[in-house]
């Protein structure tokens, strides 16, 4: 509907580099060059220009990319409309979303998409949020759900739509026995002077963590790293450390204590659903989003609009 070459620059302009474009669009860097070169003769302008390791979008590059947002943004809309008018949707339809969301959420929501629609093909992929933005970027993914981190688009980024969806309390881990656990009330604060096993740096786990804590005013001693849930629930049993896990994550049969955290500083982990501009109308979107949120437990984030 859209010239593709457009998309292949969008996804330039996105990781900055010819190679990681051709990586997220499962192209070889060759065929990418080529496409953008043939999109920059046809308009008769220069779109890219070296920049150190990388390129750089030239002032042409930055006009076509605005009115394609707009042009991309309009096709979602008619692909929404269009699903719309037909009793029985076709085609692939791809949910992604962060571990705890690939594993809670998604699969009940495929599953209902699965029985009510069988006539299409659905897939589920389980990705950081940032990746999951570069699925829906270059058209492999329909619906994302994610968390704000430092690396993800802000709420105004044009490309998106994006919307809160739950509210994912965050509780203590600590071993059975424990001082917290004598405790009728436990805030975060209370933990200060604990060890705490955090995931690795970089990882959305580690910045929700360090974000959590000094919130509430400490900076956590990081005894050990653990990006998966088990691990770090081992670790916490046999008395290395205390963790934070979503009120989502399900945890291993380990002999420890999970706490509520109360007080102003309890965090919370905001769960978003996003899509391509244009795309958040799209019945299948539209009936995923309604079976998590009438499964999920967690207080559902009333859309405003």
């Amino acid at each position: 509907m859209i010239d593709s070459k457009l998309k292949v620059l969008q996804m330039v302009a996105q990781h900055g580099t010819v190679t990681a474009a051709a990586e997220a669009l499962h192209y070889t860097p060759s065929a990418v060059s080529y496409r953008v070169r043939q999109l920059a003769e046809e308009l008769g302008v220069e779109l890219l220009a070296p920049s150190g390791r990388g390129v750089a979008l030239t002032a042409a590059a930055r006009v076509v990319l605005r009115h394609a947002e707009v042009l991309y943004a309009e096709a979602e809309r008619t692909y929404a409309e269009l699903a719309a008018t037909v009793d029985e949707p076709t085609g692939l339809f791809t949910l992604c979303g962060f571990s705890t969301a690939a594993s809670r959420l998604l699969p009940p929501a495929a599953s209902d998409l699965r029985e009510r629609f069988p006539r299409i093909t659905l897939r589920v992929i389980e990705a950081e949020p940032v990746r999951c933005f570069d699925l829906l970027l270059s058209g492999d993914a329909d619906l994302a759900l994610v968390t704000n981190t430092a690396d993800t688009p802000p709420a105004s980024d044009e490309r998106f739509d994006q919307k809160p969806l739950l509210d994912d309390p965050l509780d203590l881990v600590v071993p059975e026995g424990h001082r917290l656990t004598r405790l009728s009330e436990v805030d975060l604060a209370d933990a200060a002077d604990e060890p705490w096993i955090v995931g690795s740096p970089g990882t959305t786990y580690h910045h929700l963590v360090m974000n959590a804590c000094m919130t509430a005013g400490f900076t956590p001693n990081i005894a050990h790293h653990a990006d998966e849930w088990e691990t770090g629930t081992a670790l916490v049993a046999h008395g290395f450390g205390i963790i934070l896990v979503p009120k989502l994550a399900r945890l291993q049969d380990w002999p420890v204590v999970r706490l509520p955290l109360s007080g102003d500083a309890a965090p919370v982990r905001r769960v978003l659903a996003a899509t391509r501009k244009g795309g958040r109308d799209h019945p299948l979107v539209t009936a995923a989003l309604e079976r998590i949120s009438s499964s999920s437990t967690l207080p559902v984030v009333r859309d405003e609009a």
